[in-house]
C-alpha cells in the first residue's frame, strides 16, 4: 500500500471509533440522567413514571452497547459501565421498594461489575426510603427496607476480588458497611421511642409492682389521748 492509502485506511477506522465513542457517551450520559429521574420518581411513588424512564435508559444503553461493539477499546474504556451501574442500582432501588423480586444482571442486560456496583449504591437510596417511611409511621416497611440493605451488603461482602476486576467494588462495600451500620442506629432508636411513646399512653402495663400507699396521717385535732386513763 502507497502512504496515501494507508493514512486513509487509518482515518477511515479512527473515524468510524471516534462517531462510535461520540453515540456511547451521549447515550450513556442521556441514560443517566433517566436513571437519576426514575429514582426520584420511584421514591415519590410515581412507579410508572419511573417505569417510562428506566425503559428510555435501557434503550440508551442498547444504542451506546451496539455502536461500540465493534470496538472493545472504547466499549470497556468505562463510561458505558456508569451507565449500567446507573440502570442497576434504579432498577433494583425500584423493585425493592415497591416490594417485587430483584432482578438478578442477566434480566438486566447489564455486566457483572456494573450490577454489583449498582447494588451497592442502592443501599444509600433504600436508607432514603427507610427515614421516609420512619416520618410516615410505618415501622413495618422501615424494617423490610433494612432487611434489603443488610442482605445486599451480605453479598457484597462475598466478593472479594482485586479492585482491578471490581472497579473498586470493595470500596463501594465499605461505605454500603457504614450506611448499614448508621441505619441500624437510627431504626432502632426510632422504634425504642415509639415504644416509650406507647407505654406512656397506655399507663402501667397490667402485672406491674403497685405503687407503695401513701403514709397514714392523723386528721389535725385527732390525733389519740396521751393519757387514756385521765390522769
Amino acid at each position: 500500500m502507497t502512504l496515501p492509502e494507508i493514512h486513509a485506511d487509518l482515518q477511515r477506522r479512527l473515524e468510524a471509533k471516534y462517531s462510535a465513542r461520540e453515540v456511547g457517551l451521549a447515550n450513556g450520559r442521556q441514560a443517566i440522567r433517566r436513571c437519576a429521574n426514575a429514582i426520584r420518581a420511584t421514591h415519590r411513588g410515581q412507579l410508572a413514571a419511573a417505569d417510562e424512564l428506566l425503559d428510555e435508559a435501557r434503550g440508551l444503553l442498547d444504542v451506546a452497547e451496539a455502536a461500540l461493539a465493534a470496538h472493545p477499546d472504547i466499549y470497556y474504556a468505562g463510561f458505558l459501565q456508569d451507565g449500567q451501574k446507573e440502570y442497576a442500582e434504579a432498577r433494583a432501588t425500584r423493585a425493592l421498594i415497591a416490594g417485587e423480586p430483584l432482578p438478578g444482571p442477566g434480566d438486566l442486560g447489564v455486566g457483572d461489575v456494573p450490577y454489583l456496583n449498582g447494588l451497592a449504591e442502592a443501599v444509600g437510596e433504600l436508607r432514603r426510603h427507610l427515614l421516609d417511611e420512619l416520618r410516615r409511621g410505618d415501622s413495618a416497611r422501615a424494617a423490610a427496607a433494612f432487611a434489603a440493605m443488610d442482605e445486599i451488603y451480605g453479598l457484597l461482602v462475598q466478593i472479594d476480588y482485586p479492585d482491578a476486576m471490581t472497579a473498586g467494588l470493595r470500596r463501594s462495600t465499605d461505605v454500603a458497611r457504614s450506611i448499614l451500620e448508621r441505619t441500624r442506629g437510627d431504626l432502632t432508636l426510632t422504634l425504642v421511642q415509639h415504644e416509650l411513646a406507647s407505654a406512656l399512653r397506655l399507663g402501667p402495663a397490667a402485672g406491674s409492682i403497685p405503687a407503695a400507699p401513701a403514709p397514714h396521717r392523723e386528721p389535725p385535732g385527732e390525733g389519740p389521748d396521751p393519757d387514756p386513763a385521765g390522769g
